[in-house]
């Protein structure tokens, strides 16, 4: 399976975070996302754990989720139709057995799969149904974006 499709060649404009001010606000984000009941723009809101694939330092990352089922959750690396893919879908290849995530009371460790051929395909029909702005985010690139699910690797450890 691979962790590591083209860049595209357009795609919408998506600022750089690295700075103090923007680290300091991506926190006081997901402190409002948590106290909103794990909700934003009314999508579900999970909070995905990794390893940086650079620094080794632990990343954390608010992103919307669509359910697969019992204890699997997908997600898209859309950066919003951005023409390149986020920092955590490179650190998930780079570390694909140390990812977890945190939902209303529970953090679990996760196994990630990229979705690829009619697997992705009947999960992106999902999703636009449920959240169409993702079609939009898909027209404004020429990557595909790449569908994951996360499937629960052992017991909630609350």
């Amino acid at each position: 399976m691979s962790f590591d499709p083209p860049v595209g060649t357009r795609g919408a404009r998506v600022p750089r975070s690295s700075g103090p001010l923007s680290k300091w606000m991506g926190r006081r984000m997901h402190n409002q996302h948590r106290r909103k009941g794990y909700k934003f723009m009314g999508m579900d809101v999970l909070f995905l754990t990794t390893i940086g694939r650079k620094t080794g330092e632990r990343r954390e990352t608010a992103l919307s989720w669509f359910s697969d089922g019992q204890d699997a959750w997908i997600i898209v690396a859309s950066v919003g139709g951005g023409e390149s893919n986020p920092a955590w879908y490179y650190n998930i290849a780079a570390h694909p057995d140390q990812v977890s995530i945190e939902l209303p009371k529970r953090r679990l460790r996760v196994i990630p799969e990229q979705l690829e051929g009619t697997r992705r395909q009947e999960a992106w029909k999902r999703i636009v149904q449920a959240q169409p702005r993702y079609a939009k985010y898909q027209e404004k690139t020429d990557r595909l974006l790449p569908v994951i699910r996360l499937a629960a690797a052992d017991q909630s450890t609350t």
